[in-house]
């Protein structure tokens, strides 16, 4: 199954390729606007999963490791200058994975592994899983993640395209088992919602587990979504640890 990659403003002459990864029912499109916040030696590569925007006609995953094993070939050709990782959320354990299967397989690393509003890889979940959960129930759940507009919410004809891929995006995360890994070398950055009512600061820290060096936790206003909310200071955030490195 095809993933593709969304660069709104292609540079070969960057200097590094930032890889975003969306949280569950996201889409490229959601990274647009980072493309116009990053220096010309940036360039923001978005990946597109699968039944959405440009993929729309194919099948979602509903699993993480078919999901990755997916991704990865098709990131390859581009990992031919230095790149980092940026996953929110589910993009967060979309990142995660993708980096120990990069370094395994092909002997790739990202200079850096951004996650943002996920809890680390080997925590047990603090919830049921929603994505079997009926219909009502689901926008609840969706209602008090604060990441799906109420007008999206109300309209039953953008909920019928949305909610099976919500459903696989959140089976996806529900259904991940994580099995031990050796801390990864590269840096990993951690940011987190001050508000944030599913994620919390000690499942943010317990990514040191994950990391050979020391890991930066650095909070912003906001809830789930500070990455909309507080987008201008998380950008600045990634821009101060990507510019203090010479590539």
């Amino acid at each position: 199954m095809q993933t593709t990659l969304f660069c709104p403003k292609s540079n070969p002459q960057a200097k590094l390729r930032l890889f975003c990864f969306s949280f569950a029912g996201g889409r490229a499109l959601n990274f647009r606007p980072w493309s116009e916040s990053f220096p010309k030696m940036i360039e923001i590569c978005p990946v597109e999963y699968p039944g959405r925007g440009s993929l729309m006609g194919s099948q979602p995953f509903t699993q993480l490791k078919p999901l990755v094993e997916a991704i990865a070939p098709a990131l390859i050709p581009h990992l031919d200058k230095p790149f980092a990782f940026f996953g929110h959320s589910m993009g967060g354990l979309v990142s995660f994975e993708l980096t120990h299967l990069l370094k395994s397989e092909s002997s790739l690393t990202p200079s850096h592994l951004f996650v943002s509003a996920c809890r680390a890889p080997q925590l047990p979940p603090t919830r049921k899983p929603i994505y079997n959960l009926p219909e009502s129930e689901l926008k609840a759940e969706l209602r008090r993640l604060n990441g799906t507009p109420e007008a999206v919410l109300e309209n039953s004809e953008l909920m019928e395209i949305l909610l099976p891929i919500l459903r696989a995006d959140f089976a996806v995360v529900d259904t991940y088992v994580y099995t031990h890994k050796p801390p990864l070398e590269c840096p990993i950055i951690v940011f987190g919602g001050l508000q944030d009512q599913v994620v919390s600061y000690a499942q943010l820290a317990a990514w040191q587990e994950q990391a050979v060096t020391p890991v930066l936790l650095k909070m912003f206003k906001g809830d789930h979504f500070f990455l909309h909310s507080d987008q201008t200071a998380l950008v600045q955030s990634i821009l101060q640890v990507l510019g203090n490195e010479e590539f």
